[in-house]
């Protein structure tokens, strides 16, 4: 038999029409459910295998078809991230998120990173846990098994701050714990052989994607969120499209 039709649910808040392009560009792929405000979308998709469903709060609406298998995962589009992600973390029983994002350089090298939240990979323990479960994603997507753990400075700049010591400590100790390869605070040196990449915290790390997709000409392809039971991929509103994410979640279904 066929497998059947996976059915993706994608967000609109604003700027509807680079969402709807997007969905009539992977319609071929599986099925999409625009989630929007009644209104919002002011011409049917004529492409066949893209929907949209009006409803006062599509936020809830997306996050609660998620999790009762109406769809099979879920983008957030151009939905606020705000209400979108506090609805998924209600609805999944967590109080926190934890993301892998799927970045590509200008120069065309994909690779995972993370954290990319402030509120995320702060302990030993949260990033040995991205490690173990970026491992998986990477291997899906055929990219190197290495993984770089980044710290806060150089072996040579232990004693100038407390904070640069005991990140280049934890970055150890990650590393160790995770067979994984310490590359201090050489960004440039990770990327070359690791298809995994861990930043020191969630400030830096965040701080290294925005740089990387809104200054320095790269991409931001969608972070999968990594500690729920649902496929949910998380996207910037700022992103110029979403057929990459989309196709992050299609991937991630097979």
């Amino acid at each position: 038999m066929p497998a059947a039709i996976k059915r993706i649910g994608i967000g609109i808040g604003d700027d509807a029409g680079k969402v709807i392009d997007s969905a009539c560009r992977v319609s071929g792929a599986c099925e999409i459910i625009c989630y929007c405000l009644p209104g919002t979308v002011k011409e049917k998709p004529a492409v066949t295998g893209v929907q949209i469903r009006e409803c006062e709060y599509p936020e809830h609406a997306l996050v609660d078809d998620l999790m009762s298998d109406a769809i099979d995962a879920a983008v957030r589009g151009t939905l606020p991230a705000s209400a979108t992600l506090k609805a998924l973390k209600r609805a999944a029983g967590v109080d926190h998120l934890e993301r892998i994002a799927l970045l590509e350089t200008v120069h065309g090298r994909k690779f995972l990173f993370a954290p990319v939240g402030v509120d995320e990979g702060w302990t030993v323990q949260d990033k040995l846990a991205l490690i173990a479960k970026g491992r998986v994603i990477a291997k899906k997507f055929h990219l190197p098994e290495r993984v770089g753990v980044l710290s806060g400075g150089r072996y040579g700049d232990i004693g100038r701050h407390a904070l640069v010591d005991r990140s280049l400590a934890d970055a150890e100790l990650v590393a160790r714990l995770g067979d994984a390869t310490h590359y201090e605070i050489l960004i440039e040196d990770a990327i070359g052989t690791c298809g995994l990449i861990i930043a020191p915290d969630g400030i830096s790390g965040n701080l290294v994607f925005r740089t990387l997709t809104f200054l320095g000409g790269g991409y931001g392809h969608g972070a999968p969120v990594v500690n729920i039971d649902r496929l949910f991929v998380d996207t910037s509103r700022a992103s110029p499209d979403y057929t990459n994410a989309l196709l992050l979640a299609v991937s991630l279904l097979e």
